[in-house]
């Protein structure tokens, strides 16, 4: 299979990320959007590093999983604190979490 169709995925799925971090005022749905955003950087890393035939792009990609689960867990854990304190999960009204 061409690169082109990996590239062609990758970007549509960076779009559909980046409109749902744009448009969704949910931290549990951004932080999703943001992993989709995540996983098409991956994709196209591993496209391109196939097709110049090195490891290193994959060993790249481990890394941008393994910061992603990192960020998982700590979003998610943000939220469950949020909700354990009845504060809104609205992004737009966090004002309580400025330093």
């Amino acid at each position: 299979m061409a690169i082109e169709w990996y590239l062609v995925l990758s970007a549509l799925l960076f779009s559909i990320g980046f409109i749902g971090v744009l448009v969704r005022r949910n931290p549990v749905v951004i932080l999703l959007c943001l992993e989709l955003m995540l996983g098409a950087g991956a994709l196209a890393m591993l496209a391109f590093s196939r097709m110049l035939g090195d490891q290193d792009g994959q060993v790249m990609v481990l890394i941008v999983l393994v910061v992603a689960a990192c960020e998982v867990v700590v979003g998610l854990g943000l939220v469950v604190a949020m909700f354990r304190r009845r504060l809104p999960l609205d992004v737009d009204d966090m004002k309580e979490l400025k330093g």
